[in-house]
This record gives structure tokens, C-alpha cells and sequence, in this order.
């Protein structure tokens, strides 16, 4: 058997294993990166972001073209396929592999396809298709192996009429009726989307309304521009048992004893940490009780060796942090300054409307600061909404209770995930509200919207 010995191990081709891999690299470490597909990426490429943000834009298109008055009765075509309305995907997805290859070459990074296990905190043991065994060891390893879709044992999930989100996309038509279990991100997303493409679409959750760390403002905006494409929100209800009735439908049973049946069903309940076939215990760790694997600030494990990065340590879950991580954590594990991490990370749920947020909720403003004061602009008083039809919409700006410091902004509306980063600097700048008043803003711009939402705040702090 083989051995082979590098300065740096990264386990996972996602964001936080590229980042990883290059950021060692670039410091002059030798790195080997092992992935156990074909493609580069992992899921954040081949089977999540990428695909299903493609497939939003022609669901926003058709969207758009019914706004049209003689549009208004438009409709896709019977048994489309679902293919054609992820066009360019594969072209995407080519440039974005072929990207990562050109990176990877011409910064020495050695990728190997193989699946990997631990023998020991700083040896891995890799296994290629056609078997062949070699030992790789590795003076730090850094996992990044990513996430998978949690499976309920009451949801039979067969790929077929009963998906999950990594294989949601893998139906061959666009159903007539699709029934989403779950009521955070991937379930919004994928639910909105889908209802935008005329689907009809039943969102159920034990919980009483959609995306929960939000407040309730804006998922009230959600859950009324969802019902206004003709999609049902069914919260507070919990689900019994799932189950294809060999037929013509899922039914899914409610604890009440009600019958709820959609052509096709979506569960997203969640994702779970890529560790099982890692045997992680041979390195010394465990998973925690949220079946993830615990790291300190520096991203390191309780195993000195090794550190780990992206979903597998959990929340925030986005792919813009776990790159992050994956530098951050091939820094600290070669001693290198990473600089400051901010805790200011906005959060963009592309559903449609798009919602995103960065800094304090409103509702968490409130039990830190107490008496808050909230400024809200609404897209249908904004010129650029009323041009471009972006009516469901709104951005709220949260500050201290002198008016003046800026503790969050949230916005939902096209084009959220876009404008956030406007009050991402301003509360990295650590700048007062002000500077949306004395900021000139192009017109006719939604941008325009932090100064309606600043003059709202400054009007109140006068007033007090």
C-alpha cells in the first residue's frame, strides 16, 4: 500500500475545501485535495445553489410575463420537461468546474478522486474506483466534506414521487401539484419557485410561519406574495406519515387525520454532516448533539490536527462563510494571520420574493436594546418598484433607541440579496443612519429605499 506524505489534507472540492486547498497552497504548503466525485464543487455546485438559483431565473421570467395583462393567462406547456427550464446549466456548471481545475493546477494543489476514512488524527486512508488503496498523511487535515439531506423515518424518500432537495431537480417533468414538507430556506426556495412556474404548491410545517429567524413582518410579505401566485401555506400542522398511493399521488397524513395529496413531494427537513464514512472516531472526535462536528474560533476540532470548515460544523450554512472558514482555517492551521473575521454575514434566501438580512432582527433588537427605533420602506413607494413591478416589497432598517446606530437591515423583494450588502458596509463602518440621508442615491433606484427608511428613523428620533 502506498503512503504519501503532504503538509496539508482537505477532504470536500465544495467552497470550503477549495478555499482551503488553494489558501495552503498559496502559502507554500504542499496540499493534496480529495474528493470522492467525479465533479468538483459538492452539493453547493452540482445539486443546490447553482441549479436551483438557474432555475429561479426562468421561474422569475414567467413570473414577469404574467404581469403582463395579455399575458396574464399564460402557461407552460403540459408534461414540460424540467430540463429546459434549467437551461445553461450545464454550460455553468462546465465553466465552473473547468475554473476550479485551472485554479487548483496553477496553484500545485494535487486533486484526487478517491473516498477517504481517518486511520489516525493525521492519516487518511483513500480508496479509488477501481479499489486501489493508498495511505496519504497529512501534518493537519482540514474537513470540509459538506452536507446531506436528512431523511425522516416517517418520509419514504424514493427519488421518484417522494424527493429530497438534492434530488428535487432530477424530475423528469414539471409536475401539476408538488406538496413541500418543511418551512425554512431550501423549503421556501424550492416552494415559491416552483408555485412561480404555475405548479401548485402546498407548503406544510409544524411551525407556525415560514423561515422563523426572520421577523414576522417579512414572512408575512412572503407568505402573502407566495398566496397571491396561488400557493397554500398550511402551518402548524404536523405530518403522520408519507407515502406514494400507487397511483396518482402522494398523500401525506396530518397527526389530525387529514389527507393532503400532491403529483410529487418535496421533503426538506434539514441536511446532516458528510461524516459517516469518514470514521471520524479513528481521528479522535465525535459528533456533537446537532450531528455536527464542534470547532473553536480558530475552526480546530478537539483534535489538534485537524480542523473543519462549512456545513459540517453547521449554521450559518451559506456558501459565502464556508469559503471563509475554508481560508480561515487553512490559515490557522499553518499559523498565518487570517485577519478579522466579521460576525456581519448577510443571509440571502433566494425564493421568490428574495429575503435577506444582516445584523440583529428587529425581534432580537428588541430583548437586547429594549425600545428600538425601526424605519420601513415599502418597493410600492419607491419609483424603481412601480417600474419594474417589484410591489411585494420592503426594507426595514432596525437602530439603537437614540435613533443613531445601525443594529440590522432586512429586506425582502427582488433584488434583496443584491442591495443587503449596501447596509452590510455601513454597519461594518460602523456608521450612523445618517449616512443614508447624506448619501445620494441614484433615481430611479430600489438603493433609494435606505434613505426612505433612514428619513422614517430620524423622524422619530426628533420626536421623541
Amino acid at each position: 500500500m502506498n503512503k504519501q506524505s503532504y503538509d496539508m489534507l482537505v477532504v470536500g472540492s465544495g467552497p470550503a475545501g477549495q478555499k482551503a486547498a488553494v489558501q495552503a497552497a498559496r502559502a507554500g504548503s504542499t496540499v493534496a485535495l480529495i474528493e470522492k466525485t467525479r465533479e468538483l464543487g459538492g452539493s453547493c455546485v452540482h445539486r443546490g445553489t447553482i441549479p436551483s438559483k438557474t432555475l429561479r431565473e426562468n421561474a422569475l421570467r414567467v413570473k414577469n410575463m404574467r404581469m403582463n395583462a395579455e399575458l396574464a393567462n399564460f402557461d407552460l406547456a403540459e408534461d414540460l420537461e424540467l430540463v429546459t427550464l434549467i437551461n445553461r446549466l450545464g454550460e455553468v456548471l462546465a465553466a465552473h468546474d473547468e475554473y476550479m481545475s485551472r485554479q487548483l493546477k496553477r496553484n500545485n494543489v494535487e486533486l484526487i478522486h478517491a473516498r477517504a476514512r481517518f486511520i489516525s488524527p493525521t492519516a487518511l486512508e483513500l480508496t479509488n474506483v477501481k479499489g486501489e488503496r493508498a495511505i496519504y498523511n497529512g501534518k493537519n487535515i482540514v474537513i470540509a466534506s459538506g452536507s446531506h439531506p436528512r431523511h425522516p423515518p416517517n418520509i419514504p424518500i424514493d427519488h421518484e414521487y417522494l424527493f429530497d432537495s438534492d434530488s428535487i431537480l432530477s424530475m423528469m417533468y414539471l409536475p401539476k401539484s408538488l406538496i413541500v414538507l418543511g418551512g425554512g430556506v431550501i423549503a421556501s426556495e424550492y416552494a415559491s419557485i416552483f408555485q412561480a412556474l404555475g405548479v401548485e404548491v402546498t407548503m406544510i410545517d409544524k411551525y407556525p410561519r415560514p423561515l422563523g429567524f426572520l421577523d414576522d413582518d417579512l414572512t408575512d410579505m412572503f407568505i402573502t406574495a407566495f398566496s397571491k401566485m396561488g400557493g397554500t401555506w398550511r402551518g402548524e400542522t404536523k405530518v403522520k406519515s408519507a407515502r406514494w398511493n400507487g397511483y396518482d399521488a402522494v398523500e401525506v397524513e396530518t397527526e389530525e387525520g387529514e389527507i393532503i395529496r400532491g403529483e410529487k413531494l418535496l421533503c426538506a427537513a434539514g441536511r446532516i454532516a458528510n461524516v459517516k464514512d469518514l470514521q471520524i472516531n479513528n481521528a479522535g472526535l465525535e459528533l456533537n448533539e446537532r450531528g455536527l462536528i464542534s470547532v473553536d474560533e480558530n475552526l480546530k476540532t478537539e483534535v489538534a490536527s485537524v480542523y473543519a470548515a462549512g456545513d459540517v460544523i453547521g449554521p450559518p450554512s451559506l456558501a459565502s462563510a464556508s469559503m471563509e472558514q475554508g481560508r480561515r482555517a487553512a490559515c490557522n492551521a499553518l499559523g498565518i494571520d487570517a485577519g478579522i473575521m466579521h460576525n456581519t454575514i448577510p443571509a440571502g434566501i433566494y425564493s421568490i420574493p428574495e429575503l435577506s438580512s444582516v445584523g440583529l432582527s428587529e425581534t432580537s433588537a428588541r430583548e437586547q436594546y429594549g425600545e428600538v427605533l425601526v424605519g420601513k420602506a415599502k418597493f410600492d413607494e419607491i419609483a424603481r418598484g412601480q417600474i419594474s413591478g417589484f410591489l411585494d416589497g420592503m426594507l426595514k432598517i432596525v437602530c439603537d433607541p437614540e435613533g443613531e446606530k445601525i443594529l440590522g437591515v432586512m429586506i425582502v423583494g427582488e433584488g434583496a440579496t443584491e442591495l443587503i450588502h449596501i447596509g452590510q458596509m455601513a454597519l461594518l463602518a460602523q456608521a450612523k443612519v445618517d449616512i443614508f440621508v447624506e448619501s445620494i442615491f441614484n433615481f430611479p433606484t430600489l438603493a433609494e429605499a435606505y434613505r426612505a427608511a433612514a428619513l422614517e428613523i430620524i423622524h422619530q428620533r426628533k420626536n421623541k
